[in-house]
């Protein structure tokens, strides 16, 4: 099985699938390793159906902003997640997939993330820009999770 986990910056994607990955002693793999760049949401989300498929990824490396080392994904039931991570591509790619949409409140989303990484400031409204194209064309999701912890149907 694939879990696909999606949402904006700051909505806890990260965290949701860091525990899950624990819980369910699954491989979690974060976009977040891979984006090219900080115009790199649309190409990542792309990517994702191939890391699926062939198990392994490159690196970017955010500080030479380049290209780093491949990685390989261990075979077997899997945990993506980042922004972009759903797409029709991607639920195709998995099989027998689940599709979780992580949201909060815009306020919220940027203090954490801003916390989290300081040097994300000069690019919260580039990010956020591509955020709202992927969000635009999202497909239907599973499950909804809200910014409090509530449960949603799919959307």
């Amino acid at each position: 099985m694939i879990i696909l986990i999606d949402g904006p910056s700051g909505s806890g994607k990260t965290t949701l699938a860091n525990r899950l990955g624990f819980i369910l002693g699954w491989p979690v793999v974060h976009l977040d390793d891979f984006y090219p760049g900080w115009s790199g949401l649309a190409a990542g989300r792309d990517m994702v159906a191939g890391v699926i498929l062939e198990r392994r990824f490159q690196r970017w490396d955010w500080d030479r902003n380049a290209p780093g080392a491949w990685v390989t994904v261990p075979s077997g039931d899997l945990i993506v997640e980042g922004v972009g991570a759903v797409s029709e591509a991607s639920i195709r790619a998995g099989g027998n997939v689940m599709t979780i949409l992580v949201e909060a409140p815009a306020d919220v989303r940027k203090a954490r993330a801003l916390k989290r990484d300081p040097g994300y400031a000069p690019y919260w409204e580039q990010w956020a820009t591509q955020e709202r194209e992927h969000f635009a064309h999202l497909p239907d999701v599973d499950i909804t999770l809200g910014g409090s912890g509530e449960l949603g149907g799919g959307s």
